[in-house]
């Protein structure tokens, strides 16, 4: 939790002080002038970087057919049409050659079933933007129950998190002209309380924002009066990440659940009424949920409650209006194991759903609360292998689930399910997109440098000759607690698998694969265990014969960019090409870049002279040797990118131009963090990235023997 606690400064030095708890700003940074996003200056530079790129890889027969056959694939008709139940119908975003922007639709539960259904356009983005000269891409839709008639929808401008807010009837298929909900581009926190009130937090003005550009100011707003009369609700400070609240309309338990994120891992929950603001007593960098009557929390830290001590990594649940009222009675619903750890929680009508990883594999149980306790039990009819996810098909109205089935060789599929009425139905399943003949998935575990076993998945063909000659691609990200898990991707087997490539997914500490204890030792000052997980990996492969260091590329994206850009700094000589995506990379200005303070929980403060201290150590801006030998490196980034800032990957890619070093790089005008705003823009990203990366792995091959290892 953040403390807010005065000190008294009056026997220090005042000057002294500034100069000790800040580092100063670095005058010496020769590319600042690439922080000014839309500058002409800076995008005539990204432009001729991206020209350089396209006119040494973007060219000829075998690049065209490789894009083209990956934008068929993106663009493909018989893809699984996911769908979110809103009222009493399946809705869709569907995206296709003809519908770059996407068109938001709608069908009977029924006519989803079946292999053709029968869909009814009730958004079209691409006309939405064309009558309006905009560039818009959808950022989804927020719709009051029960009568679901009327959606809050965010658009962005060419796919940036800021959006704006128009209101929709969904009804007459049209956004609403009077006494609308709107809201100008922002950064927003938006939710119905009711359908004339609303939670709000946007750009109120100066002042109203946090220094991570996220809603500093939670406001009720009351249908047909101007946004400036709003009723702020609470006030969060500059340095809290965001505020926010959401309505639980739950049929007899509905409530008013504001918060504040004080960092990335830790925020205040209350409910709000008539009443005022109540505090709900947790550990700060608890999850709260609301089942009913319950009150669920999911623990990070080990907290002790009368005497007991429940461990990192629970579930642990109470009677809300007990706890409340002061009573301390705790319930353990799960509690994590050495390789099992929870994933998520989520809630049907009657019952909850826990999706568990055991060593990175899917388990899923179904915990049900009767006569006064709670009993749990396995989701029937369930495989046994692949990556599993359940999920409630409507929470509030049925025990109805979705079950997604996946891993790296085989199609996504799709099944529905009731609890407590047996197995699933499979309902869609996706087609195959590239060959999988000859190939299998083994998982196997290297040794970091501190002993801590590290596990890794490899996809490669079943009669691998273990030479040390396979072009090999390292996937990582290792961070945020986010967990890597085996599933389907017809992108990497087209683009890799296919060619006889072996594909390898890290699951290093930073992630969420065991738990908060796998995420919290790779925070802050430990964050080097990370990129140690990370090489303790390439090590084994090349050590095991599946590679050499020479045909070992890595590849991570966003905070696994960053990974990709400290395997480049700091082990250069273990790879043969890295490729860096929408990355961080400049970390002692990553805090003033756009949405870059609220991470500070993560990675550490760089104005913090004892956090910068370690931080610069994974800076990769900072660490580039101008004596050092590296290898081949491509960055990718977006314009519009308002997450992580294009400047990362600008100023290293100009730092290394500098110093003559062998750099590529590609910035998409837009697509925001996701780096591509359509199915067309993705698909020449796709063929353009590996296409590069396969060049520098078998680039000294004679060609008679990288066809060879194409199959």
């Amino acid at each position: 939790m953040l403390r807010f606690i005065v000190i008294a400064l009056a026997l220090l030095p005042a000057l002294a002080f500034a100069q000790d708890a800040v580092v100063s700003e670095q005058p010496d940074d020769p590319y600042l002038w690439l922080e000014e996003v839309e500058g002409a200056k800076a995008l005539e530079w990204s432009r001729a970087r991206n020209a350089e790129l396209v006119a040494a890889f973007a060219q000829g027969e075998t690049f065209e057919a490789l894009r083209t056959r990956l934008l068929a694939t993106l663009d493909a008709s018989d893809r699984i049409p996911m769908v979110s139940k809103i009222g009493a119908l399946y809705y869709n975003l569907w995206k296709d050659g003809e519908h770059a922007r996407g068109l938001w639709r709608r069908t009977s539960p029924e006519s989803w079933k079946t292999d053709v259904p029968t869909w009814e356009t009730v958004l079209d983005l691409d006309a939405l933007g064309e009558a309006e000269g905009e560039n818009w891409v959808w950022g989804g839709a927020d719709c009051l129950p029960p009568a679901y008639a009327r959606c809050l929808i965010e658009l962005s401008r060419g796919g940036a998190d800021a959006t704006v807010v128009r209101e929709f009837d969904v009804s007459a298929k049209a956004f609403v002209d009077k006494k609308a909900f709107t809201l100008p581009e922002a950064k927003h926190s938006i939710g119905w309380i009711d359908q004339d009130t609303v939670f709000v937090g946007t750009d109120f003005g100066e002042g109203s924002l946090t220094d991570s550009g996220y809603p500093r100011l939670l406001k009720v707003w009351k249908r047909g009066t101007p946004l400036r009369r709003a009723k702020t609700v609470i006030e969060g400070q500059a340095s809290d990440v965001a505020v926010g609240g959401w309505h639980d309309p739950t049929p007899g338990f509905e409530r008013n659940v504001v918060y504040r994120n004080l960092t990335f891992y830790a925020d205040e929950v209350s409910l709000w009424s008539k009443r005022g603001l109540q505090r709900i007593d947790k550990p700060a960098d608890a999850n709260v949920q609301f089942f009913g009557e319950h009150l669920l929390l999911e623990l990070r830290t080990d907290w002790t409650v009368g005497g007991t001590t429940y461990a990192a990594g629970s579930l642990v649940g109470t009677n809300l209006l007990r706890w409340m009222a002061g009573e301390r009675e705790l319930v353990t619903l799960f509690e994590p194991t050495d390789t099992v750890s929870l994933r998520s929680v989520s809630t049907t009508r009657n019952h909850l759903i826990l999706n568990l990883l055991d060593m990175v594999a899917s388990r899923i149980e179904v915990m049900t609360f009767s006569d006064g306790a709670w009993t749990r039990a396995p989701l029937p009819g369930v495989p046994a292998l692949g990556t599993l996810y359940a999920s409630p098909v409507d929470s509030l109205q049925s025990d109805a689930y979705w079950l997604t089935i996946t891993n790296y060789l085989t199609p996504t599929s799709v099944a529905m399910g009731t609890l407590g009425e047996g197995a699933p139905e499979v309902l869609k399943r996706l087609p195959g997109r590239f060959d999988t003949s000859g190939l299998a998935v083994q998982q196997h575990i290297a040794t970091s440098a501190d002993g801590t076993p590290i596990p890794y998945f490899e996809v490669a063909r079943e009669d691998l000759v273990l030479d040390g000659s396979n072009p090999t691609l390292l996937y990582g990200y290792g961070g945020f607690e986010v967990s890597l898990l085996p599933r389907y991707s017809a992108t990497r087997g087209i683009t890799w698998l296919e060619k006889g490539g072996v594909y390898v997914v890290a699951n290093i500490r930073g992630g969420g694969e065991f738990g908060p204890r796998w995420h919290q030792a790779a925070l802050r000052d430990q964050r080097m265990r990370a990129y140690e997980d990370f090489v303790a990996v390439a090590e084994d492969l090349v050590s095991r014969g599946v590679t050499s260091h020479e045909r070992l590329g890595c590849e991570g994206g966003s905070n696994g960019g960053l990974l990709a850009g400290n395997m480049y700094t700091l082990y250069p000589d273990r790879f043969g090409a890295v490729l860096s995506e929408v990355p961080l990379l400049d970390m002692r200005r990553y805090s003033k870049l756009l949405a870059g303070a609220s991470w500070m929980g993560e990675y550490g403060d760089p104005d913090v002279p004892a956090d910068w201290a370690f931080i610069k150590a994974f800076s990769p801006y900072h660490n580039v040797d101008p004596e050092a030998v590296y290898p081949p490196i491509l960055i990718t980034t977006s314009t519009r990118d308002d997450r992580v800032h294009p400047a990362h990957a600008r100023k290293m890619v100009a730092r290394l131009r500098e110093l003559g070093k062998d750099v590529a790089y590609y910035e998409n005008i837009e697509g925001g963090h996701g780096a591509a705003a359509n199915n067309e823009q993705a698909a020449f990203l796709y063929a353009l990235q590996y296409t590069w990366l396969w060049a520098q792995l078998n680039k000294d091959l004679p060609p008679t023997q990288e066809s060879s290892s194409s199959h």
